[in-house]
């Protein structure tokens, strides 16, 4: 009888795909291999700006060393608060030369979220833009005593094309006591003699995104990051030199090391654009020509939607991925009707360093049959994913359970957290608390988060299966389904929607398609159109908030 361990998966990988892999102890050894390698290869682009690796190696050392003058110490904290720029990448390599550890945080944050990271992370340093100090990051730091050290970047208008500033202009000088970065990388100081990071060291303390409950801190090993990013490197089979674009954002996990490290791994360009702006992206993937990217179904969704898009701009492309986020099947098919790209669905988690389940270069994902769901992908041949009921016992192949991971990607614990560590990954395997599926030949499907299940009279309404339905509507863009209280069935199904452009449905036309399409206790009994859904900005819809709304 064929168990989780047997990997079935791994008849559906083909022998170069099936490999083992062997990386490099860091992703700081991939970027100075590939600066020894090829000195004078683009590793940065930027709008009109250009960094080879040789003149990014130069600067992160400069920026390195100058932490290291201010007190910076191996296994001190950097909170990193920038966008995708080229001054993110410069801070995360000076932060590991200097021998510290990366707390990337969303610029987006406000004090309160920031201060509950600087305190739990007990940061010694800040990198940060000089507006998000200004506003109130100073202020902030102030009172975390554990920050000695900020550095702040001059990203006002860089996201305007061809800016001076970008790379070569003149930098901006101190700032209320933060020391300007491009000041800093340019003073010419070596990096300092910090050992070099081993596989088991600590190269980032990611936070989970909050949208349920008060972030913790998961733990990424250099280790974890460069088995991630060379699994993707070997599995995508990309030539030396590739070029990767960075949509989905750097300070998330699935940017820091299927875009940043992944790239390093290849010794590749990696483009860069800011924030995310589909018309933006669209002209960067016009300029750059990358062979690679890999972002949410909701940036996705805003391509499609946008009237400049056309299948040029697809044309340079080799794989399209998708992760963070739920990957409706429809959008699927109408990307590829629209622009040609098949996008290759992903599943994975912060606490797993990205991905551990994605669809191989040459294969689609299948679409069970039952309930609508597109499969995430196969496991990768040195990881077992299985699907365990409530006592953590496999349930059998198309049996629903909860996700359980176990590989060489998956995290050592939360930082400072025994707690919630033995809660979530007793022996070292990850519980996800995501509900799923796998079929007899491996292929995972992930039907839903066990804490957003629905139970209205009884019966289990799992928000995704609506969503999916929603999303096959020509009118919808963008779909969440909540539960809200119900007087007499307990709870209800509620949908909000975004349209696409020009669109003007009836919200009870929404509903009375759904009910077509769905048993009478799955239907949404109300929609609300709103103009945008509420999202994180790695492209996570937030249900909590719409629950909030409700």
């Amino acid at each position: 009888m064929t168990t989780y361990q047997d990997k079935p998966w791994l008849a559906q990988l083909t022998d170069a795909q099936r490999a083992p892999v062997q990386p490099p102890p860091s992703p700081l050894h991939a970027f100075r291999a590939a600066a020894r390698r090829v000195p004078d290869r683009t590793a940065l682009a930027y709008f009109d700006g250009r960094l080879s690796y040789a003149e990014a190696d130069t600067l992160s050392d400069g920026l390195a060393g100058h932490l290291a003058a201010r007190g910076f110490r191996p296994g001190d904290r950097a909170v990193v608060m920038l966008q995708n720029t080229p001054h993110y990448v410069l801070a995360a390599l000076a932060v590991w030369k200097a021998g510290g550890i990366v707390v990337p945080v969303n610029p987006m944050y406000k004090a309160a979220e920031t201060r509950h990271i600087l305190d739990d992370a007990e940061a010694t340093a800040v990198l940060c833009a000089d507006r998000t100090w200004a506003g109130f990051l100073r202020a902030t730091a102030a009172d975390a005593p554990s920050v000695r050290i900020a550095v702040t970047a001059d990203e006002h208008g860089l996201q305007t094309r061809g800016d001076p500033r970008v790379l070569r202009g003149a930098p901006a000088g101190p700032q209320d006591g933060a020391d300007d970065l491009l000041t800093a990388a340019r003073c010419g100081a070596p990096a300092p003699a910090a050992p070099e990071p081993a596989a088991t060291d600590l190269a980032l303390i990611s936070y989970t995104s909050g949208t349920s409950g008060t972030p913790k801190g998961a733990t990424n090993t250099h280790g974890n990051i460069s088995y991630n990013a060379e699994r993707q490197r070997t599995g995508l089979q990309f030539p030396d030199g590739a070029g990767y674009f960075a949509l989905a954002p750097l300070f998330h996990i699935t940017g820091m090391v299927c875009e940043l490290a992944a790239c390093f791994a290849s010794a590749g360009t990696l483009s860069l654009a800011y924030r995310f702006d589909a018309g933006t992206v669209l002209d960067a993937f016009r300029e750059h020509r990358p062979a690679y990217t890999v972002g949410p179904a909701t940036a996705y969704m805003a391509l499609l939607a946008h009237p400049d898009a056309t299948p040029d701009h697809f044309t340079s492309f080799r794989a399209l991925h998708s992760g963070g986020a739920p990957l409706p099947p429809a959008l699927v098919e109408k990307f590829r009707t629209a622009f040609g790209p098949y996008i290759h669905n992903g599943y994975g988690l912060t606490e797993c360093t990205a991905p551990c389940a994605s669809v191989p270069p040459g294969k689609e994902a299948p679409v069970d049959k039952v309930s609508g769901t597109l499969a995430v992908g196969l496991p990768g041949p040195d990881t077992v994913v299985r699907i365990v009921d409530e006592a953590g016992r496999d349930v059998p192949f198309g049996e629903q359970g909860e996700i359980a991971v176990r590989g060489p990607q998956v995290v050592p614990g939360y930082w400072r957290r025994p707690d919630a560590t033995a809660e979530a990954i007793p022996d070292g395997e990850l519980r996800t608390g995501d509900i799923g599926f796998m079929d007899r030949d491996g292929w995972l499907y992930v039907v839903d988060r066990k804490k957003d299940m629905i139970n209205a009279s009884g019966f289990k309404v799992w928000p995704r299966e609506v969503e999916d339905v929603l999303y096959t509507h020509p009118a919808v863009r963008e779909a969440a389904v909540v539960g809200v209280p119900d007087a007499y069935r307990g709870e209800t199904v509620k949908a909000y929607v975004s349209l696409r452009p020009g669109a003007s449905p009836d919200p009870a036309e929404l509903a009375a398609y759904c009910k077509e399409r769905l048993a009478a206790y799955k239907y949404p009994r109300v929609v609300e159109i709103l103009p945008e859904l509420p999202k994180t900005t790695s492209g996570k819809i937030l249900r909590r908030e719409l629950r909030g709304r409700a």
